[in-house]
């Protein structure tokens, strides 16, 4: 599983918030949400904690294929 950066981003400029926010909503440090958005493979845990953090479901930031 991973962030699809596009998607990632209108869900960040839908939530309103900003990374600090989004990530202290998610309960991580900021420096450490970066490293989960940019990691190639993202854990279901940490890709829900994302999704969770800006109101959106997982499938709403992943990559889908096609």
């Amino acid at each position: 599983m991973r962030i699809n950066d596009a998607k990632f981003e209108i869900a960040l400029a839908n939530s309103g918030l900003t990374i600090g926010q989004a990530a202290e909503r998610a309960g991580l440090s900021r420096t450490r949400y970066n490293v989960i958005l940019n990691q190639k493979k993202v854990t279901p845990q940490a890709a829900g904690k994302i999704a969770k953090s800006l109101g959106v479901t997982v499938e709403q930031i992943i990559e889908t294929e096609i």
